[in-house]
């Protein structure tokens, strides 16, 4: 009986396979030169370590006179000035306070953007890979204003670009409206780790810097997409079912715009049989911009 050997290139074209195995497996860094038994290691018991020998401290050197020690008598060295970063969650109400007085400073979109970018003050901004800050036209006569971006908006760095985007391009062309004739944007500008929902924290620190955009663009109609918009600029407690189709007064500095809440793209997309809801919604909007409603 003869047995077949398996040829030199088999052998390779076998260890390419497995190789990429591992590869698509996630296994593609090497820990160590030489592989090591780890059930055998885990029943072997651990050595005992000892605890190293103290050194005798070194002796310190004299301070000479050209030393940064300052002589006694002299007044104390000025605190560093008061950063948030990344310890902003524990100081919610001055990084809320610090971002109403930044949100003031701007005097245009784009210092608002800028403002923000540099803007510290909110752990989101830690973990989001870009600051989604708005879309489309700034003079349009409507703005859109949702929740927070997703890992979509996160990586393009623009607002409703991923299967949410694409319905609401659908419902707007749907009434006439574009990417050139309304304005989108967000309550809270980053997004949230893991697509989670925004903290009420997190909201209320980027809260004035939504109130000022609005402010900026200055819209006839503000419509807010979902239950966190329309809650945290109205102030009302109710679910979106109860309060979409209902039109809220929003004060601007020199006038008062309407707000129309409705249902987000994203509920739409869970609850197709919904679309009907936000068609009424549309249509009122429509109705808004045309003057006769």
């Amino acid at each position: 009986m003869l047995i077949s050997m398996p040829s030199p290139n088999d052998a390779q074209a076998d260890l390419i396979a497995y190789l990429d195995f591992h590869v698509e497996a996630g296994a593609d860094a090497a820990l160590d030169e030489q592989p090591h038994d780890r059930f055998g290691e885990a029943d072997t018991p651990a050595p005992t370590l000892r605890a190293p020998r103290r050194q005798a401290a070194a002796p310190r050197p004299v301070a000479q006179s050209n030393s940064l020690v300052p002589p006694p008598g002299s007044p104390p060295p000025a605190a560093p000035a008061r950063t948030f970063g990344r310890a902003a969650s524990a100081q919610p109400d001055e990084a809320a306070s610090d971002a109403r007085a930044r949100a003031r400073e701007a005097k245009s979109l784009s210092e608002l953007e800028k403002i923000l970018a540099d803007f510290d003050a909110c752990p989101l901004r830690f973990t989001a890979k870009n600051l989604v800050f708005a879309d489309g036209n700034p003079e349009a006569r409507v703005m859109f204003l949702g929740e927070a971006p997703g890992a979509d908006e996160d990586r393009i760095g623009k607002p409703f670009m991923g299967r949410s985007g694409q319905l609401l391009d659908k419902m707007m062309a749907a009434i006439g409206l574009d990417r050139t004739s309304a304005y989108i944007g967000n309550i809270v500008p980053w997004r949230p780790p893991g697509n989670r929902n925004p903290t009420p924290q997190e909201v209320a620190v980027c809260r004035p810097f939504v109130e000022r955009q609005i402010e900026l663009v200055d819209p006839e109609v503000i419509v807010c997409l979902g239950a966190p918009a329309t809650q945290t600029l109205t102030g009302t407690k109710d679910g979106i079912l109860r309060t979409r189709g209902r039109l809220f007064p929003y004060k601007l500095p020199t006038r008062e715009a309407k707000l129309l809440a409705t249902l987000h793209p994203a509920f739409l997309l869970r609850q197709p049989v919904q679309k009907r809801l936000a068609w009424r919604d549309f249509r009122a909007l429509r109705a808004l911009l045309d003057g006769k409603a």
